[in-house]
């Protein structure tokens, strides 16, 4: 069997810089490098109704939204399946069955569900179908057999849970399930990218994100309200690369083929770090550059999600065919999960082998 990939997003609205340099741009260039068999691109409807179940519209206007996404940023659905979570019922049944296998206090332990509940300020309110969600990323992820998964430093964890229930699966009914392996950004700059205002996290709530689908006039603005060094007042001052959003966007985005074809005053950006920390280079001509290594990313990115939206039809068309395919793949994996736990009761008639074998057993 060959290498392949799960990875996927909750659609909670627009995709934005966060989940580009986090995953989505890793996508693309693992989709094209020719090393994975299958690769499959989840959007993870079920999941985000874990704690928007009384907003299932929220849902549902951004499944639309987070595809055209996709397909802008360059996934193909000529090699990667695209699918719809929800609409492959096996993953919800291989929950169930996973369920027996992981305790209540090893939930509580997992530090994402820890930080997540925090962040939401659950308290003892917390959804059920939230507290258990490692448990349905173990479902997805083994249901297409994954052997690689890509995330942040921060959803380690519910991968390790996943290999938890993976190994217990297999030592209680028998080699079946397949072991996956965590993939981690090359550089921690790309697990999370922060907000605009400096805030640890860009969020949708917190008003703080370059979304790809941004008119360049809005990355413009977005990009000159930056938060940088507070004590850089004049040009003249030394300034702070350490928490100056600027520069951190520069790390994840600039190249030094950005600098020979915008800014040839620079080498690379450790030369331009370099004259900001000693003073003279004020935060206008840094954000102007910014914005400029930004537009062209996001410049082809807008340009081909526009021509999507123009094909409404054909991007339904490509969730409907890869959900199919997906749900094949699915299938197949819930059977030899059933054989292997003994419940594929009217499968070439094992009901009735089982109950004649017990009885000619009894009979001796």
């Amino acid at each position: 069997m060959g290498k392949i990939i799960l990875t996927g997003d909750r659609p909670t609205g627009r995709l934005h810089l966060g989940h580009y340099v986090g995953s989505l741009r890793g996508r693309v260039e693992l989709q094209n490098s020719g090393d994975f068999s299958e690769i499959y691109i989840m959007i993870a409807d079920a999941q985000a109704l874990t704690d928007n179940a009384e907003d299932p519209g929220k849902i549902r206007e951004s499944i639309l939204e987070v595809a055209l996404d996709y397909l802008a940023a360059g996934i193909d659905p000529e090699k990667s399946v695209v699918l719809i979570q929800s609409q492959i019922s096996e993953l919800f049944e291989l929950t169930c069955y996973y369920m027996n296998l992981v305790t209540v206090a090893r939930l509580e332990r997992n530090p994402t569900v820890k930080t997540e509940i925090k962040m939401r300020a659950f308290d003892q309110s917390i959804p059920v179908g939230f507290f258990t969600y490692p448990i349905s990323q173990a479902a997805d992820i083994t249901a297409f057999q994954a052997t690689t998964v890509p995330v942040g430093e921060d959803q380690a964890p519910m991968l390790e849970q996943t290999r938890e229930i993976v190994h217990k699966f297999n030592s209680v009914y028998g080699d079946t399930l397949v072991m996956p392996d965590i993939l981690l950004p090359e550089k921690k700059i790309w697990s999370r990218l922060p907000g605009t205002d400096g805030k640890a996290k860009m969020s949708k709530s917190l008003g703080n994100c370059i979304y790809l689908s941004d008119p360049a006039e809005d990355v413009k603005q977005k990009v000159n309200s930056m938060y940088t060094d507070p004590d850089h007042i004049r040009v003249s001052d030394p300034g702070k690369i350490e928490g100056n959003v600027v520069f951190t966007y520069l790390d994840a985005f600039a190249s030094d083929q950005h600098f020979v074809d915008l800014l040839p005053e620079y080498n690379n950006l450790a030369e331009l770090k370099e004259h900001y920390q000693r003073g003279g280079l004020g935060d206008v001509k840094v954000k102007k550059f910014l914005t400029q290594v930004l537009e062209t990313e996001l410049g082809p990115i807008r340009e081909r999600r526009n021509e999507w939206q123009g094909r409404i039809p054909e991007v339904v068309g490509v969730l409907e065919a890869g959900t199919a395919k997906a749900r094949i793949k699915a299938a197949k994996t819930l059977q030899h999960v059933k054989a292997a736990m003994q419940i594929d009761y009217f499968d070439q008639s094992p009901l009735i082998e089982g109950f004649f074998n017990l009885n000619n057993l009894s009979g001796c």
